[in-house]
């Protein structure tokens, strides 16, 4: 049995559940990839991207507090964090809900039939 993703340090049901819907169903599965490139495999399933999260992810696979992030260890995460962002896109099965959630339309990706 492998741990669910929520064992992990700051990580809960939220984050779980975008990981799930990002392809990443395990805490091994998110520890083997890595803060970087889960973080923007879950950009390009549609999460919105977001610094507090993504230092949060990079604290708790290092098995610290999330609020432990500082000075310039955490200039240098915002460094990488906006590397990501700028080159994730949203597949484009999703970037009609990306653009949807840009205007404050929520829809769910299940809610839409893309042919």
């Amino acid at each position: 049995m492998t741990d669910p993703v929520s064992t992990i340090r700051n990580l809960g049901p939220a984050f779980e559940q975008a990981c799930a819907e990002a392809g990443i169903h395990s805490a091994d599965e998110l520890r083997e990839l890595g803060a970087d490139e889960a973080y923007s495999r879950l950009l390009r399933s549609g999460t919105k991207a977001h610094f507090i999260g993504y230092y949060v992810l990079v604290m708790g696979l290092q098995g610290r507090p999330w609020n432990d992030c500082k000075g310039d260890e955490k200039k240098a995460l915002r460094q990488r964090f906006d590397t990501i962002k700028a080159s994730a896109r949203p597949a484009p099965e999703n970037q009609m809900i990306s653009e949807l959630d840009a205007i404050g339309v929520r829809v769910a990706a299940n809610d839409l039939k893309l042919d």
